[in-house]
């Protein structure tokens, strides 16, 4: 048995980032040289991920348009001259099927998840949030590192886990270890956004996931939450209750979760991809600190 199918929901609206998302996607918003679903799927792609399910909904068909082979923009490229530019296509040419179904009504990422089951069936799989980026430019090899676990684990799921500050627990789904230290280690429990007093660790939910297909029972079990959402952690915490085992893997410290979830997440994201560009980044470095220089010698008011 292997896992090579991904699900990616992307059917979110963006709210905390209109009116940015207001006529395109979230996950289209670029960071550095490329939108941030991309490298998502690159690194789908790089952890052997041959599938990839976007659960989609309104207003998402860039997404689905980035993905396509444009022929004529290359046959375009290649006439007037600018074949150089090719390269940066290369992604369209990924050995990956791709594939679409909706989330008709919003309610919430669990619900998302579930709208996959007629599309996964009775198989594993990985859910990647598609607005999160594992590690600058997605080098993350995490996925792969949790099918590992999982194929040899016999668990039923497998979570990402990133450290956070004490103070933003309560902004995440925080695990609860049932066992201590070690990359890998079995979970006794998930809470949705704790208290600072309440939180059991300081490990946040990452944005990847691999599930057996148990899941679906678990999520068709769950009753909706604030604001009639079906919450995935309130799936993932039914199936430690019905004994099943699941698992949480530590993000490395160069595997840093990217959230492009407002706009402070989003400015800090793509300033540091700005700055690392192999490119331009030395000369971005040289005008930031040239314009924090300005800005500390200027008055106040």
């Amino acid at each position: 048995m292997t896992v090579n199918l991904a699900v990616v929901p992307v059917a979110g609206r963006g709210t905390r980032l209109l009116p940015l998302t207001k006529s395109q996607p979230k996950e289209m918003l670029p960071v550095g040289r490329k939108p941030v679903v991309q490298y998502v799927v690159e690194e789908l792609g790089r952890c052997g991920i041959g599938r990839l399910l976007f659960v989609t909904g309104p207003g998402k068909t860039a997404i689905e348009n980035h993905f396509d082979i444009d022929a004529e923009l290359i046959a375009n490229l290649r006439e007037t001259g600018k074949e150089e530019l090719l390269g940066e296509l290369a992604f369209e040419r990924e050995d990956i099927e791709y594939f679409y179904t909706r989330q008709r009504r919003q309610l919430g990422l669990g619900h998302a998840v579930l709208c996959s089951r007629p599309v996964v069936g009775n198989q594993p799989f990985v859910v990647a949030l598609g607005d999160s980026i594992i590690g600058r430019n997605a080098e993350s090899r995490v996925v792969a590192t949790m099918i590992e676990h999982f194929l040899a684990s016999g668990a039923d799921a497998i979570v990402a886990l990133e450290e956070v500050s004490p103070r933003e627990v309560v902004h995440y789904g925080i695990a609860q270890p049932k066992t201590a230290g070690g990359e890998v280690f079995e979970l006794a429990d998930l809470i949705e956004k704790p208290s600072v007093e309440e939180s059991p660790s300081n490990l946040a939910v990452a944005a990847r996931y691999v599930f057996s297909p148990a899941i679906f029972d678990c999520l068709a079990a769950t009753q909706p939450g604030t604001g009639g959402e079906i919450q995935l952690t309130d799936a993932i915490r039914m199936l430690i209750e019905r004994g099943r085992r699941v698992l949480g893997v530590r993000l490395n410290r160069d595997e840093r979760r990217f959230d492009i979830g407002n706009f402070e997440s989003y400015f800090l994201a793509f300033a540091e991809f700005a700055l690392a560009d192999p490119q331009l980044g030395a000369a971005m470095r040289e005008k930031l600190g040239a314009l924090l220089g300005r800005e500390k010698g200027s008055p106040c008011c």
